[in-house]
């Protein structure tokens, strides 16, 4: 069954419960920095593996130290779902581990 699109005001709603998130065009957007190169790679290692786990891919960016994230439901027409804030909010769970800010 296919994921129906959220309304502005749903997303609006959603990014108060996700600081640091916002809403960019057709997407949510965060962007994390991190302590050193290497703590910024393992966490797009570990937010690949939970991509792969909810069958759910974001445009993922490595940057020096920094890690940038925009997501969207393709199959939802590149609207915004709550499979994208699923995703969000387990990104959100482990990017502290990584010394993510």
């Amino acid at each position: 069954m296919p994921t129906e699109p959220l309304s502005q005001k749903e997303i609006e709603d959603r990014l108060r419960e996700l600081p640091g998130w916002s809403h960019e065009g057709d997407r949510i957007a965060r962007t994390y920095r991190l302590g050193t190169h290497f703590a910024a790679a393992a966490l797009v290692v570990h937010v690949a593996r939970i991509q792969d786990e909810l069958d759910h891919h974001s445009d993922l960016t490595l940057g020096y130290n920094t890690v940038n994230l925009t997501v969207n439901t393709h199959s939802a027409g590149g609207a915004v779902t709550e499979k994208d804030f699923e995703l969000a909010a387990r990104v959100e769970s482990v990017a502290p581990s990584h010394g993510a800010a």
